[in-house]
């Protein structure tokens, strides 16, 4: 049976991205484990690694240089829609992000992007109840020392 399609919907820009090289390492009814190349290449960011957490709504990922070393890990807030039918994921980017540096320093990144959101009524209330309740988590799980067990659902895999 082959794998489900992927999508990156974005709300800032606009748009909606098959990830149509990313490949599912690894997929289970709670996390879905893909190994991927950068969409739009940067400098440093060359390749990486993603677990979706269906259950959690959010995206954890190892950003990778050229030389598989660790750039930092990548964490996006998000929900999704499954289409049965035609076996689609479509992961919609809720804005507020984090970034975990190697050295163990945490920033949360792009929250004018989830105001410019809700200016824009982009997002619904229950939305952006949703994305608050995720990053909370999200947080909660890093401040508490339990990041490492988000990050072992990719390093067991690869």
């Amino acid at each position: 049976m082959p794998d489900p399609v992927l999508y990156r919907k974005r709300l800032i820009p606009d748009e909606c991205v098959l990830l149509e090289d990313d490949e599912i390492i690894y997929m289970d009814s709670e996390i879905i484990v893909t190994k991927w190349s950068a969409l739009h290449p940067k400098p440093q960011l060359d390749h990486g690694y993603s677990c979706y957490f269906l259950r959690k709504n959010f995206k954890i990922s190892k950003f990778l240089l050229a030389d598989d070393s660790l750039l930092y890990w990548y964490c996006d807030i998000v929900d999704y829609t499954y289409d049965n039918e035609g076996d689609e994921y479509v992961f919609r980017d809720l804005l507020a992000d984090v970034i975990v540096y190697p050295d163990g320093f945490v920033k949360v990144v792009d929250l004018d992007e989830f105001e410019e959101a809700l200016d824009k009524e982009l997002l619904t209330g229950e939305e952006v109840k949703k994305a608050l309740r995720s990053l909370d988590s999200l947080l909660r799980i890093i401040y508490e020392g339990r990041f490492p067990e988000l990050q072992d659902q990719i390093e067991k895999r690869i």
